[in-house]
């Protein structure tokens, strides 16, 4: 899959998916179904045994896919939340959720405080936040934590909007992942 010249990848929606030779074996059920919260499809999958680990969250100069999805100038500063989504104690998902400074503030919302809950499942709580299209990709491996797969992994985003404020969700499916996927009927 070709990418832009800073090495990030082609962001796709669905309909250019399905005509870009290089996702013939995509999951585009996990990738572009729009059911609702990936937490509650996880945590069923898992048999109730889901659960959220932060990895790491701060103020940082965004990516700049991550500016032009947020529609904000290039490194611009925002907040950057990383965890893990685990079904049955596996790290199954690398999910890494932004938002720019300047909208963070201005809608006096705060990411921090969500600590080891999910900021999926309160998104689709809140009827206020509308959903953008999904996207996705093949997520590169040096955007990964250390450790997180050895393997080129399949990723989606969108954006959710409330007004000024704009928060990009991505979720980024491990290995571990799949063989579970597969029971899902």
């Amino acid at each position: 899959m070709s990418g832009a010249c800073d090495g990030a990848p082609r962001w796709l929606t669905h309909v250019a998916a399905s005509q870009a030779p290089d996702y013939r074996e995509a999951p585009l059920g996990w990738l572009y179904a729009d059911r609702g919260s990936l937490t509650e499809r996880l945590t069923a999958l898992s048999g109730g045994r889901f659960a959220v680990e932060v990895i790491a969250q701060g103020w940082q100069p965004l990516r700049l896919d991550e500016c032009q999805a947020l529609e904000v100038p290039a490194a611009s500063p925002g907040w950057v939340r990383e965890v893990w989504l685990r079904g049955g104690g596996e790290a199954w998902v690398f999910a890494r959720s932004v938002a720019a400074r300047t909208a963070l503030e201005a809608a006096d919302f705060d990411l921090a405080a969500l600590g080891e809950r999910p900021l999926g499942h309160w998104l689709f709580q809140a009827p206020a936040f509308v959903r953008g299209p999904l996207e996705a990709c093949r997520y590169p491996l040096t955007w990964l934590p250390a450790g997180a797969a050895a393997t080129p992994c399949w990723a989606r985003r969108s954006v959710f909007r409330r007004g000024p404020l704009a928060i990009l969700v991505g979720e980024v499916f491990l290995p571990a992942f799949w063989p579970h996927a597969r029971r899902e009927g």
